[in-house]
């Protein structure tokens, strides 16, 4: 191996560390937050919970979009708002998180912050059973109980066009 070949092989090598090093640095103060803001809802002290959590969700974190939208579903330290509750759960549901796809799927199906569409409330239970969300399974066996064979089809068609996207492993 020649030497400008090793150094460039070293140079990857050391830029990769470093990448890694700044992707870890940066992810563990959001996950921090998060657990505080979770410590700090457990203690009902939610509008604390609140200002730990808004920078993660502005960042992208889909666990705390998650739990403000739990926290507008439930009117905790907020006022409830289920189009808000939605809207928060919608954001974390499209990044893969399997609970607030339950949520999107169960906000789907009653028609809470939006209009009953049981073909997305399908869609959505599918999606959080591919995550993982073992309720999930329940759910979409309930609504599936509503629908039309035809209203069935045509969820399973839209999980189809999410799966590979949302879950390309699974």
């Amino acid at each position: 191996m020649t030497s400008a070949l090793a150094n460039t092989k070293m140079g990857l090598r050391a830029l990769g560390l470093i990448t890694l090093s700044l992707v870890m640095t940066t992810a563990l103060p959001a996950r921090a937050e998060i657990e505080r803001g979770r410590i700090l809802m457990e203690e009902s002290r939610f509008e604390e919970a609140m200002a730990e959590f808004l920078p993660a969700a502005r960042s992208g974190n889909a666990d705390a979009e998650e739990l403000i939208g739990v926290m507008y579903a439930m009117g905790l330290g907020v006022e409830r708002d289920d189009e808000r509750a939605f809207e928060w759960y919608l954001r974390a549901s499209m990044k893969g998180h399997p609970g607030a796809q339950s949520g999107i799927g169960w906000y789907f199906e009653v028609g809470r912050g939006t209009a009953v569409d049981l073909v997305r409330a399908y869609l959505w239970y599918g999606l959080s059973t591919i995550g993982g969300d073992p309720d999930a399974a329940i759910s979409i066996e309930e609504v599936a109980k509503k629908m039309t064979p035809d209203q069935i089809r045509r969820a399973q068609v839209l999980i189809n066009d999410y799966r590979p996207w949302m879950y390309p492993f699974r």
